[in-house]
């Protein structure tokens, strides 16, 4: 079993900020070695200990009177991240933002699969790579609509995350996600600039050459792996799928 969770927060930088909800849905493999939702799964209400700022409330629409009589996440959280029968690893798309709510010492050291970072890797194609593009691009098979809304809350997000992680799971190992998702993100495309929406090995050497020292670690990452395979021989232009996939 993986379980897939989503968290609602005041804010985007612990520990100015907190979780507000947390919701889970969780993804296991059949006898016939498939992978398919399990269980209902669920959400709770979580208390701050601070205010929620107006810009945030904007998109979760959780008041303060939602959460005033609710408990702390370090007394709800350890059982919901680290539940029985125990999961093999934790899912989350972009995970790494609930990767720094969530620390080691409540997920018992548990591995971590970004849905985000592998779409990158398995649908290269899609528009886009947010949750709810992929959503409706792929169009996963058995998600209810009204199950997966309203966007932005803990469960629902969970909900639709774990569709896209089971389908991923049923073209690559558990093995494979959770190395992907160690690494920065290997971007299809060029994210700005004169090469806005190319193929990165469609780009000439030297545009290449000024990525290589971009802020974004993604970025670079991609600059790099795609500088290392035109230093083996890798042609500029052409297909630009199978690369995504080492």
């Amino acid at each position: 079993m993986i379980r897939v969770i989503d968290l609602e927060t005041t804010g985007a930088a612990p520990p100015a900020h907190a979780v507000l909800e947390i919701g889970w849905q969780d993804v296991a493999q059949g006898k016939d070695g498939r992978w398919e939702l399990h269980g209902e799964g669920g959400a709770r209400f979580v208390n701050p200990g601070r205010p929620i700022p107006p810009i945030t409330q904007a998109i979760h629409h959780i008041l303060e009177e939602d959460v005033a009589d609710a408990p702390w996440f370090h007394d709800i959280a350890r059982p919901i991240l680290d539940p029985w029968p125990r999961r093999i690893a934790l899912a989350a798309h972009r995970a790494s933002f609930e990767q720094q709510f969530c620390p080691s010492s409540l997920t018992h050291g548990a591995d971590w699969i970004c849905t985000w970072k592998c779409a990158l890797r398995l649908w290269p194609d899609s528009p886009s790579f947010s949750n709810q593009v992929l959503r409706y691009w792929r169009k996963p098979d058995g998600l209810e609509h009204e199950r997966g809304l309203p966007i932005h809350r803990a469960f629902p997000d969970a909900y639709v995350t774990a569709h896209h992680l089971r389908d991923m799971l049923n073209e690559a190992s558990v093995e494979q996600l959770v190395e992907w998702s160690s690494r920065p993100g290997l971007l299809p495309r060029v994210r700005y600039g004169p090469d806005r929406g190319r193929e990165w090995r469609e780009i000439d050497n030297e545009s290449l050459a000024k990525f290589l020292t971009d802020r974004d670690e993604d970025v670079r990452f991609t600059a790099e792996t795609e500088l290392a395979r035109r230093r083996g021989g890798g042609a500029v232009g052409g297909d630009a799928k199978d690369w995504l996939l080492l």
